[in-house]
């Protein structure tokens, strides 16, 4: 397996999948990408944001730039379980991402109870001063998801991740509580996310128009957030709610 990064930066395009475009674009792949070495992951996260959703609603309005933090595990945690603090970056459609790494345990020391982090870095200054800007932050939602991850066997640059189950909760935000939530997706539905240092390749391009896969705007914590906002509110005018948030999703 290879060893893992802490610093990234890559274009990153969205395709929203039917399962019969995901098995056949999957063999389809098979000359150009291979399934990593972990196989299908849970992936667990914790997004924070203000107490008035301050991050992901400046997110959903599109600005050039914008930013998120989150905590992430590979699977369900115990205490000593590695976890990641990420601080997740886009501007004028490019992606940074910076992250560092400790136990699962220290990681919420760290953010939710102002314990300092087990080695210091730049990135964890940097971490120091999204949790000081940004006023009241805590932990607001829980995003979680099976993803099959494919690396490119010519291209090293390249990676394909197809995510399933994507669920979202605002009750009890402990990642030990595995990839449980309300979905995001209708059943069958796979998201796929292609990661680039560059253009796409021809052939990639090619295969994506042959299957008739386009590019979609989709934000796993946005749609879990206009789902959060919307979804449980009264049915007395449905008609304008509906229309609310297709426009709402449309934007996300």
């Amino acid at each position: 397996m290879a060893a893992t990064k802490d610093v990234f930066e890559r274009i990153e395009t969205k395709y929203l999948l039917s399962e019969m475009q995901y098995q056949e674009l999957m063999r389809r792949l098979e000359p150009i990408a291979k399934i990593d070495g972990y196989g299908e992951t849970s992936i667990l996260n914790i997004y924070y944001d203000t107490p008035y959703f301050n991050l992901i609603e400046r997110s959903l309005e599109k600005p050039v730039y914008k930013e998120k933090l989150r905590l992430r595990t590979y699977g369900t945690p115990e205490d000593d379980s590695n976890a990641f603090i990420e601080i997740k970056k886009k501007y004028k459609g490019i992606v940074y991402k910076r992250r560092i790494s400790m136990s699962y345990e220290d990681a919420l020391s760290y953010l939710n109870n102002g314990a300092r982090p087990p080695k210091e870095s730049q990135i964890s200054k940097e971490i120091d001063y999204f949790l000081q800007f940004y006023k009241g932050i805590k932990p607001a939602m829980a995003i979680s998801y099976d993803r099959i991850a494919l690396a490119g066997t010519n291209d090293p640059e390249l990676r394909i991740t197809f995510d399933k189950n994507i669920r979202w909760r605002t009750n009890d935000l402990s990642l030990k509580r595995g990839n449980v939530g309300k979905d995001i997706l209708l059943p069958g539905q796979h998201l796929m996310e292609l990661k680039i240092a560059g253009a796409m390749s021809m052939e990639m391009a090619r295969i994506l128009d042959e299957l008739k896969i386009r590019q979609t705007s989709f934000s796993k914590y946005g749609r879990g957030y206009v789902d959060y906002m919307y979804g449980n509110r009264d049915r007395e005018d449905e008609a304008l709610k509906s229309s609310n948030i297709t426009a709402f999703k449309r934007a996300v």
